[in-house]
């Protein structure tokens, strides 16, 4: 009788998921347990480690380059430096400039620099230190070391370093050598213009930035403590009233904080 077709009943059975939110909560409830642990962990350590390995570590892996060797150890014990000052009678008074290797990052850290090296070329560059120019800056301590007539760092036009600028600047890097402060190079030029105009000031102010970064290198301050070299040509002349002033053509180095 007509078409019959059979019924079909359809059973459908809720899965039971352990209350209401399932036990998905629990994974997660694990997984943050573990994290704080680490972190609680990592904060221990941290608090056990001194000061200066924890300034050795940061140093190292602020400026690690993958292309340059990368040094001693970071953990390496550095004793105290030596420094020799004379005093007004010229006899040498030694010295522990142990306030220089990480303990440095307070308020003291410019004069005590400054005062280091000012007793250093006193020392050691008499006959030239009208040519140094030392101040604090708000990034640091810059020092200026400048041209005057009869007495330069490069001949004009030249970025070949005179023996007294190398002097110069080795003298300054034994000082730089004292803390772990970063350092930025800087060259500066006088408003001469250039007859070709295949090289300007631009060239030559930068050219001369790199060769007092290499004068450093060889006086022994690390490649990885310099963080950037650069020439501004005339842009920013030490004596503003006189671009062609022999003091305007400087090179600059910054102590970074």
């Amino acid at each position: 009788m007509g078409d019959q077709r059979p019924i079909i009943i359809k059973k459908v059975k809720k899965a039971h998921h352990g209350g209401s939110h399932g036990g998905s909560w629990k994974v997660a409830y694990a997984d943050f347990v573990t994290a704080m642990m680490a972190f609680f962990l990592l904060m221990w350590l941290v608090s056990m480690v001194s000061p200066d390995k924890k300034a050795r570590v940061s140093n190292y892996f602020k400026y690690y380059n993958l292309f340059e060797k990368s040094g001693a150890s970071i953990m390496d014990y550095e004793e105290p430096v030596k420094i020799q000052v004379a005093d007004k009678n010229g006899q040498q008074n030694s010295g522990e400039a142990s306030e220089y290797n990480t303990d440095k990052e307070g308020e003291g850290f410019q004069a005590r620099f400054m005062e280091s090296l000012r007793k250093e070329i006193a020392a050691k560059l008499a006959d030239v230190q009208d040519q140094i120019i030392i101040h604090a800056t708000e990034n640091g301590v810059r020092v200026e070391v400048v041209d005057k007539d009869g007495s330069p760092m490069f001949p004009l036009g030249s970025s070949l370093m005179t023996d007294k600028g190398a002097k110069i600047l080795e003298v300054i890097a034994q000082t730089l050598k004292l803390d772990n402060h970063s350092i930025a190079v800087e060259g500066h030029t006088d408003a001469r213009v250039f007859a070709s105009s295949n090289y300007s000031n631009w060239e030559l102010s930068t050219a001369r930035a790199s060769a007092a970064r290499l004068e450093l290198e060889r006086a022994g301050l690390p490649s990885y403590r310099l963080a950037r070299v650069s020439g501004f040509a005339s842009t920013q002349p030490l004596i503003a009233n006189d671009p062609m002033d022999p003091r305007n053509r400087r090179i600059s180095i910054l102590v970074l904080k």
